[in-house]
């Protein structure tokens, strides 16, 4: 599946336009770490990060998100290590983040989101949204408090082990605010 049939398939199943940049963000960052881990392997890494909560406007609850749109990729060919990755993302799938792209989409998700919420609250917007600043927030439990800081911590240490040596918290969040700034449209100015 390439990138554009992947945001297609989002399109078709997911009409919530915050939903929609959730999942483009997290492609972003997953097309950072891609050129990491798995040079060569971006197109993939892209589809699991735009694909990964396709399903859940259509089936939100934990019983059915995301194993009704992990069944459905499986049914039109999507591979096993995409689809696993996906499966991993849900803490309750009882599926382990095993392989790079699965830790790094757990690393990426809670967190794209998290960047997203601090960015809104800046007058430059991504456009100087920097780590510390995000930290910070991260200590403000009130601040997007339906986001998991421990999936945040627990995602960048299951996933330091496969990085550079010094790649630290800072660097992972600077790589992701990176990503969405350069590759997503709508965050790649300043706010007027």
């Amino acid at each position: 599946m390439t990138p554009d049939q992947a945001r297609a398939l989002m399109h078709e199943w997911t009409e919530s336009p915050s939903l929609r940049t959730h999942m483009e963000c997290v492609a972003a960052c997953m097309a950072a770490y891609a050129s990491l881990l798995a040079p060569g392997d971006e197109d993939r890494w892209v589809v699991a990060g735009l694909l990964h909560d396709f399903d859940y406007e259509r089936h939100p609850t934990m019983e059915e998100h995301p194993f009704v749109g992990v069944r459905h990729l499986e049914a039109i060919g999507v591979d096993a290590e995409t689809r696993e990755a996906i499966l991993g993302h849900a803490e309750y799938s009882g599926v382990a983040r095993r392989t790079p792209m699965a830790r790094a989409l757990f690393a990426v998700d809670e967190l794209a989101g998290f960047l997203v919420a601090c960015a809104k609250v800046r007058p430059g917007g991504f456009a100087d949204l920097e780590p510390k600043s995000v930290r910070k927030k991260l200590k403000d439990k009130a601040f997007a408090a339906a986001v998991s800081r421990d999936d945040v911590r627990v995602g960048f240490e299951e996933l330091r082990p496969l990085l550079p040596e010094g790649f630290d918290e800072s660097r992972h969040f600077q790589t992701c605010i990176e990503a969405i700034r350069t590759r997503i449209p709508e965050f790649s100015a300043s706010p007027a």
